[in-house]
């Protein structure tokens, strides 16, 4: 009888210790989870974009574009002169070509335009990739091996293409790294990016150089314009739509342009423009302001980048960087709430391995259970197993950043508009204003260009909003520099018949 006494208790003492560590472990993850969250709600917090703080980030913007425009290094918007006074109307006529170098590849488009009411009739393109050696080699080495390729293009063309005698082929060069531009068609490179170091380029006329590549292969083209990516945008807008005033990318990185009285430049010294206009190639991605919400996340990526201190405004809305500061984020929240288990997974301890297109595909998962968000973990993060709690959580921190980053989007094109007085109704002005968007982030992720959009409506209100338009300008780097170079003719005004 006591025996069996004893075993009654030993096996109640053993269901009750078993009993207080399943309660010590919920006890546990309900604290972790509650960490977890806590931290996403700080987050929230300090991401928050109140109308009033939109307003105050808006009005930065327009006396930072005054402060750019008074003077060479007055403000963190460079403000740069783009020597582009005559943007097109849709009246060009005849054929003109693009040269458009950004990166590892570089094209060569030609574009066939018919005046007023035939527009664009024809545009083809080849793209080439640079071979890595000349991308560290020579001046010489590299602007030779575009115009081979130019000549390449231009040979294959068939007699449709013909220009009358005596005329030269124009082209339109995108050149998409740091120059000092000192007319239309000539500008001295200020330093290389992207993986390109040819050190005897520094300081030389990139129009110049190609030019005298282009010479070389026999092929008479004249380069018409040398123009920046956005530039390129606002052309490619304008020509379309005549009530197209400014231009954003919203990419990989980020930048804006738009058309300014040239007699509002104090800077500018050369003699006022015919048109009366300027476009002004703002840098806006080198923004800053005391009243950005920014968090630990930007700081600590701001401090660990390759210009730590510069382009701030880039870092919180541009599509390099969204996809990271949700790492940081998720990395954070892993440490300390241990929502992965007690060790954080080895992958999400790698910098930028969170790229924006997964998270604007986590972002728009609409699956009953975030499939979508569980093959991303599991594909990108190898992280598996994951409960719908962490997946929704996450969906929520891809919220928090891109809604920030489109919120601050629509108040910089604010800014903008009230340096051009276009922020608010005038009695008996019926023009359209219209903001032409290109780049990545503002095509593909819907969520981030839907809010980008709504906020903008509720900044400027009802009555203005009925005014002002955004519409997607394509491919500003390639046609919209073919147009400039249009725009700028040596021929403008010659009858072609």
């Amino acid at each position: 009888m006591g025996k069996k006494a004893v075993v009654i208790i030993c096996g109640a003492a053993v269901v009750t210790v078993a009993a207080a560590l399943v309660v010590r472990q919920r006890m546990r993850c309900s604290g972790h989870w509650s960490k977890a969250t806590a931290i996403v709600k700080e987050l929230e917090e300090k991401c928050g974009t109140p109308i009033a703080k939109l307003r105050q980030v808006a009005d930065a913007m327009t006396v930072e574009m005054h402060a750019g425009l008074a003077s060479e290094g007055g403000s963190k918007l460079k403000m740069i002169i783009s020597y582009v006074d005559n943007l097109p109307n849709g009246n060009e006529k005849g054929l003109f070509y693009a040269l458009d170098l950004g990166g590892t590849n570089f094209r060569v488009l030609r574009v066939q335009l018919g005046g007023k009411d035939r527009g664009l009739i024809n545009q083809e393109f080849t793209e080439v990739a640079i071979p890595e050696n000349l991308m560290v080699g020579t001046t010489e080495g590299l602007f030779d091996f575009i115009a081979v390729e130019l000549a390449k293009f231009v040979g294959k063309e068939g007699p449709e293409y013909q220009l009358p005698p005596g005329r030269q082929r124009e082209l339109g060069f995108t050149f998409s790294f740091p120059v000092q531009q000192t007319s239309i068609n000539s500008g001295s490179l200020i330093k290389w990016t992207k993986g390109f170091s040819i050190d005897d380029t520094v300081g030389q006329d990139v129009v110049a150089e190609l030019s005298k590549a282009i010479e070389k292969q026999g092929l008479d083209m004249r380069v018409s314009a040398l123009v920046n990516d956005t530039v390129g945008t606002l052309a490619g807008g304008r020509y379309n739509n005549n009530n197209v005033v400014a231009a954003v990318i919203l990419g990989t990185g980020t930048n804006a342009a738009y058309v300014e009285r040239a007699q509002a430049i104090p800077k500018w010294h050369g003699l006022l423009p015919k048109s009366g206009d300027m476009v002004i190639n703002m840098e806006w991605g080198n923004f800053r302001s005391a009243h950005l919400p920014l968090t630990e996340y930007d700081h600590s990526l701001d401090t660990e980048s390759l210009n730590p201190g510069d382009q701030i405004f880039e870092k919180i809305i541009s599509g390099m960087y969204l996809g990271e500061i949700v790492r940081r984020a998720l990395y954070r929240i892993a440490e300390e709430a241990s929502i992965f288990g007690e060790t954080v997974p080895p992958k999400l301890k790698v910098p930028f391995i969170l790229r924006t297109p997964d998270m604007s595909a986590m972002h728009h998962d609409t699956s009953y259970d975030l499939k979508v968000v569980r093959d991303i973990l599991k594909n990108v993060l190898e992280i598996s197993n994951t409960s719908l709690k962490v997946r929704k959580l996450i969906v929520e921190l891809c919220n928090i950043v891109a809604t920030r980053g489109a919120r601050l989007a629509a108040a910089g094109i604010l800014g903008v508009l009230k340096k051009l007085g276009r922020d608010v109704h005038r009695d008996g002005e019926k023009q359209k204003t219209v903001v032409a968007l290109d780049g990545g982030l503002f095509e593909h992720y819907t969520e981030y260009s839907k809010c980008m959009e709504n906020t903008l409506r509720e900044l400027i209100g009802e009555d203005v909003g009925a005014s002002i338009v955004i519409e997607h300008s394509n491919d500003g780097s390639g046609i919209g520099a073919a147009l400039i170079a249009a725009s700028h003719s040596q021929y403008l005004g010659v009858d072609e018949s």
